[in-house]
């Protein structure tokens, strides 16, 4: 029915492209989005690095690898339409020693599989041509790799529904998710809203609050903190573009990176250290209720005897500047805890299965007219547009 009433948990920038698609793709519909905050994208979208991906790195056949280079071709057209800041600035990603360059190599068959442009292999000599100050002893270079800032974007995503005549409605944390006669009432401690169907886009919150509406299916959300230094004012020419290691395909996270801002600044991390907290963004930030959480699950002890040892590496780099900046320095050679001041931390919601797998792919449930996100890691905000086609197709399918 065109004159249905969608609502949308999560105003991130996942949540408001999907309200945006579907304001787009099923004119006279009415797009509600809740948000408990009372601003938009404050949680991951907030804190992200502000890579566009190219699709380097994600397994071919996935919904992250098809859903990542559809997305960047969206995003790309949008923020020049809007005059949002797109920047191709490339990405070298460099092997520091040789028993990364069978990695490297599988890499680079997995990238050309998922149809990633210009991407060419990069000899030593290479390096030097295109990042002067960069190490390594061979690379993978992807020249359309790209830096936006992903909270404008997802501002103009939200001016788009409300001039579609939707409504963000701020301040609405969600408690309560009941099904009614041809509906479902979403209930928060104040107010209540109606709507026709559901779409759960909830970040860091996405199991429990898919819980609310009956989903109590894997995976549990489990929060890591990534914790960026900051070259300083003085040193950030010493980095053009994107410099990034050859990631371990144990862990869904990239390593210790540097990244260029489009504000001029360049970023050193981030590390993934376990958070306490679904919002901790600092050390000290606790939240008793989330730790026991994640002690009742039986994911997150498997999770633990798995990776105990990368765990105290991590939480080593996070006490100790020196710790952090040991690795960094092998990428852009002569940087150091002398070049750098704390910068900011992002918490990222990594979704683990019941056997303490670290899931990789986006995942997206539809149970009648509830359809919940419950993994959407990185490049999320990269495919953000592409996945909000998905998720409005499965919702609309046959109707």
């Amino acid at each position: 029915m065109a004159d249905e009433t969608i609502g949308i948990v999560g105003a991130g920038i996942v949540g408001l492209a999907t309200g945006r698609e579907v304001a787009l793709r099923r004119p006279g519909t009415r797009v509600v989005v809740l948000e408990k905050e009372h601003e938009v994208a404050v949680h991951q979208t907030g804190h992200n690095s502000g890579v566009v991906h190219a699709g380097i790195y994600y397994a071919p056949g996935s919904l992250k690898a098809a859903l990542c280079v559809r997305g960047v071709a969206l995003l790309r057209d949008y923020c020049r339409e809007r005059g949002v800041p797109y920047h191709e600035i490339g990405k070298l990603v460099t092997a520091v020693r040789p028993d990364e360059l069978g990695r490297m190599a599988n890499l680079y068959e997995r990238a050309r599989n998922n149809h990633v442009p210009d991407l060419r292999k990069v000899a030593q000599e290479e390096i030097k041509e295109i990042e002067p100050n960069a190490g390594g002893i061979a690379a993978l270079h992807s020249p359309r790799t790209a830096i936006t800032d992903y909270p404008a974007v997802a501002g103009e995503f939200a001016k788009d529904i409300e001039a579609s005549g939707g409504e963000i409605r701020l301040g609405f944390p969600v408690t309560s998710i009941t099904g009614v006669p041809n509906g479902i009432e979403v209930g928060s401690a104040r107010d209540r809203v109606r709507v026709d169907r559901l779409i759960l886009c909830a970040g860091l919150h996405s199991d429990t609050v898919a819980k609310l509406a009956g989903d109590g299916r894997e995976p549990r959300i489990i929060p890591f903190r990534g914790e960026y230094m900051l070259l300083r004012p003085d040193r950030a020419h010493l980095v053009r573009g994107l410099v990034y290691p050859v990631p371990d395909p144990r862990y869904p996270f990239l390593g210790v990176h540097f990244t260029p801002r489009v504000d001029g600044s360049v970023e050193v991390g981030p590390n993934a250290v376990l958070a306490l907290a679904r919002e901790g963004y600092r050390l000290t930030r606790i939240s008793p209720r989330d730790l026991l959480g994640l002690a009742g699950y039986p994911g997150a002890w498997r999770m633990a005897a798995q990776h105990w040892r990368t765990g105290i590496k991590e939480y080593r780099g996070s006490l100790s500047a020196t710790a952090f900046m040991k690795d960094a320095g092998l990428y852009v050679p002569g940087v150091g805890v002398k070049d750098v001041v704390r910068g900011g931390a992002g918490v990222r919601a990594q979704a683990l299965d019941r056997d303490g797998t670290l899931v990789d792919d986006f995942r997206i449930h539809r149970d009648g007219r509830v359809t919940a996100v419950r993994n959407a890691p990185s490049p999320a905000a990269t495919a953000s547009m592409a996945i909000a086609e998905h998720i409005v197709d499965a919702v609309f399918n046959g109707t």
